[in-house]
C-alpha cells in the first residue's frame, strides 16, 4: 500500500491526464458528450500534460544542481588526494615496518628460555653478556661455551659486564632489588645480601681469569659497572636473548639484521666501554691452581686493582673460590 501511494504521488499528473483523455474519448464515441465537452477535456488534458512537463523540468534542474555540487566536492577531494595519499603511504610503510620488526621478536616462556640459551651456546664463537653479578653466566654460560669451543677446537671470545663488587652502593641496591622479588632463599639456599652480592661478582671475575688460563683460545673482557640493571642480555651473532631476574617472567629473543637487535647491540658495546675494565689480559704472570688457594686469589684481585675488602676473612675468600668454580645454576 505504501509503495502504491508513493507511485501515485510521483506520477499523479500523468495518470490523471491519461485517465481523462481515455474517459472523454470513450464518452465521445458513445455520443454521451458533445463536441464542446470534448474540447474542454482536451484543454484540461493539455494543462495536466504541461504541468507534468514543468514539474519534470524543475526536478531535472534540481538534479543538475545536485550533480554539480557532487562533482565540485569530488574535484576538491581529488585536489587534496595526493597529500592524503602521501600520508596514507607513510602510515602503511610505518605499519609494515613495525610488523616486519615484531615478526623477529619472539617471546619465550618457562623452559623455552633455557632451551634458547643452550641452542645459542652450541652455535657461536662469540658471546656478549650484561647483567647483575653474572651468576648464571658463571655457572652455565662460561663453562658451557668453553667446553663446546674446546670440543670444536675453535676460538671463543666473550665480553662480560657485571656490577662492580668494589662499589658497595650499587651492590647494596642490587641486593635490595633481589630481595624485593623474593625475601626467601633461592635455589642456591642463600638470601641476597650485600656480602653475597659482592662475593658473586668477585667470583665471576675469578672464574673469567681461571677459564682463560685453562683455555688459551678463550679471549674474555670483563667490565665492572657502577649502575645496576634489572635485565640480562645474552647476545651472539645469531640472536639476542633478554631475560629478567625473575624466571617466571617471559623473555624476548631477537634476530640479527633487524632494528631492535642492532640498537641493543650498540647499547651493549657502549655500556661495556663505559664500565671499569678489568685488565685480565695483563695477568699472565699470575698463576692459578686447579683449585685456587686463598693466597693466589687475594694476589689475583690485588693485581687486578680489585683488592678484596679487609673485612673478608679467609672463609669469605674460600666462599668466592667455591662460587667461581662450583657455581650452582640459580634457575635450575
Amino acid at each position: 500500500m505504501a509503495q502504491l501511494t508513493t507511485w501515485l504521488n510521483k506520477y499523479a499528473d500523468g495518470v490523471l491526464a491519461l485517465v481523462l483523455a481515455v474517459g472523454v474519448g470513450i464518452l465521445s464515441l458513445a455520443d454521451i458528450v458533445g463536441p464542446n465537452d470534448v474540447s474542454g477535456a482536451i484543454l484540461l488534458t493539455l494543462a495536466l500534460v504541461a504541468t507534468s512537463s514543468l514539474r519534470n523540468r524543475v526536478r531535472e534542474e534540481e538534479m543538475d544542481k545536485q550533480l554539480r555540487d557532487v562533482l565540485q566536492s569530488n574535484s576538491q577531494m581529488l585536489t587534496r588526494m595526493p597529500a592524503r595519499l602521501d600520508e596514507l603511504e607513510h602510515t602503511i610503510e610505518g605499519t609494515r615496518r613495525a610488523l616486519n620488526e615484531t615478526s623477529f621478536v619472539r617471546m619465550l616462556h618457562g623452559a623455552e628460555v633455557g632451551q634458547a640459551l643452550e641452542e645459542a651456546r652450541r652455535n657461536t664463537d662469540r658471546w656478549i653478556f650484561k647483567g647483575g653479578t653474572g651468576t648464571f653466566m658463571r655457572a652455565v654460560t662460561l663453562p658451557g661455551c668453553v667446553e663446546i669451543a674446546r670440543r670444536k677446537k675453535q676460538a671463543m671470545h666473550m665480553q662480560v659486564e657485571i656490577i662492580d663488587p668494589a662499589d658497595e652502593k650499587v651492590c647494596g641496591n642490587y641486593a635490595q632489588f633481589r630481595r624485593s622479588l623474593s625475601d626467601r632463599p633461592d635455589s642456591t639456599g642463600e638470601i641476597w645480601t650485600l656480602d653475597r652480592t659482592r662475593k658473586e661478582a668477585y667470583a665471576t671475575v675469578l672464574a673469567a681469569c681461571w677459564y682463560r688460563q685453562r683455555f688459551p683460545f678463550l679471549t674474555i673482557e670483563v667490565g665492572l659497572s657502577a649502575v645496576m640493571t634489572t635485565f640480562r642480555w645474552d647476545m651472539t651473532p645469531r640472536q639476542l636473548i633478554i631475560t629478567q631476574e625473575d624466571p617466571q617472567m617471559p623473555a624476548m629473543m631477537l634476530e640479527p639484521g633487524r632494528y631492535y637487535y642492532e640498537i641493543h647491540s650498540r647499547e651493549l658495546l657502549a655500556s661495556l666501554r663505559q664500565a671499569r675494565q678489568v685488565p685480565i689480559s695483563q695477568l699472565d704472570h699470575v698463576e692459578l691452581s686447579d683449585e685456587p688457594t686463598i693466597d693466589e686469589t687475594r694476589k689475583l684481585f690485588a693485581e687486578l686493582d680489585l683488592a678484596l675488602p679487609r673485612a673478608f676473612t679467609d672463609r669469605d675468600v674460600a666462599d668466592i673460590i667455591r662460587k667461581a668454580l662450583q657455581a650452582k645454576n640459580p634457575y635450575q
